[in-house]
């Protein structure tokens, strides 16, 4: 955490995070506004293997993950900056949940309505035996449409990502399909 907030490119500027996936709907951390953006050069992808949380050993599961390519649309959270440490700190325990770590934590450029603003961003570690490369979205629909863990099923991650991005004005498309996708496996016919 002190290796990342020492890489701040902007200290004199408050303090950004890119959700795009769970952290839009449950970030269980403070923020203190919120503000559309959109990251380019990455893209939201469904790599990450999960065997815990909305998975299990039986019917592993997918979270997203930022991948290489392409641009997403998300929502920057600005961080208090009184109690960013201790911010970080929750944000940091939730994400890196297993070793090798699935995600990396990066400073990108995130362009919103006010311009180009650094932001906080957790992208795939391509190098963790937990990236799940290359998955058609029929793969991955499979893979939604069985996973379940103790914090609920791949479909109800989806779905919560799906309603949050469109209650902000932001529809993407593959996403969408995706839902589509899973509903037809979860109600066949």
């Amino acid at each position: 955490m002190s290796r990342v907030l020492a890489a701040h490119p902007a200290p004199d500027r408050p303090t950004q995070l890119f959700a795009f996936g769970s952290l839009i709907w449950k970030p269980e951390i403070e923020h203190v506004a919120e503000a559309n953006g959109v990251l380019e050069g990455w893209h939201r992808s469904f790599c990450l293997l999960q065997f815990r949380f909305r998975g299990s050993q039986r019917f592993p599961g997918l979270m997203m993950s930022l991948d290489e390519g392409g641009e997403c649309g998300g929502v920057l959270l600005q961080l208090p900056e009184e109690d960013l440490e201790a911010q970080l700190d929750r944000l940091f325990r939730r994400e890196f949940t297993v070793k090798p770590n699935g995600h990396v934590p990066r400073w990108l450029t995130v362009q919103s309505d006010v311009g180009p603003m650094p932001a906080l961003v957790f992208v795939m570690n391509r190098n963790s035996p937990l990236y799940a490369a290359g998955l058609s979205l029929d793969e991955v629909a499979d893979v939604l449409a069985k996973s379940c863990g103790h914090l609920g099923t791949g479909a109800e991650y989806l779905l919560n990502t799906v309603t949050q991005l469109e209650l902000r004005g932001m529809h993407d498309p593959v996403l969408w399909r995706l839902q589509e996708l899973v509903a037809e496996r979860i109600i066949p016919g």
